[in-house]
Formats: C-alpha cells, structure tokens, sequence
C-alpha cells in the first residue's frame, strides 16, 4: 500500500509539518530528516495499531517550502 506524505515547510513556526490524511498522521520538527524518521516509525505503529503493518508500506514524501518575499 502506498501513502502520500505532504511535508512543508511552516515559516512561522520554523518547523517542518508532516501530514498524511490516510493514515492518519500530522506531526512536525525542526529538522527534516527528524521528521521523515518520526513519520517512518509513526506510520508503521499506526497501521499496526489498526491491522495493516503487514502491508508492504510504502511512504512518498512531497515536500515543499514556501517563502513569502516583500
């Protein structure tokens, strides 16, 4: 099973937010790759926890920052 992960960039907060509505999931960090971890070991408790760890888990990160310039 395959699940899209939107990452973005949250300026004001200065973090990282990741969300995955068909998980569900929404966490977040200051560091990236300390957020692709959270969510690896989130994702695979919570289809665990609801009788789909031994799917063959397969996450997409999509990752974006945006910036606003005056």
């Amino acid at each position: 099973m395959s699940y899209d992960v939107d990452v973005l960039w949250d300026d004001e907060a200065g973090v990282w937010c990741a969300v995955c509505d068909n998980i569900p999931i929404a966490l977040e960090s200051n560091s990236f790759d300390a957020l692709i971890e959270r969510v690896k070991t989130a994702a695979h408790e919570i289809l665990d926890l609801n009788g789909k760890a031994g799917e063959n888990i397969r996450l997409c990160f999509k990752a974006a920052h945006w910036e606003c310039i005056a």
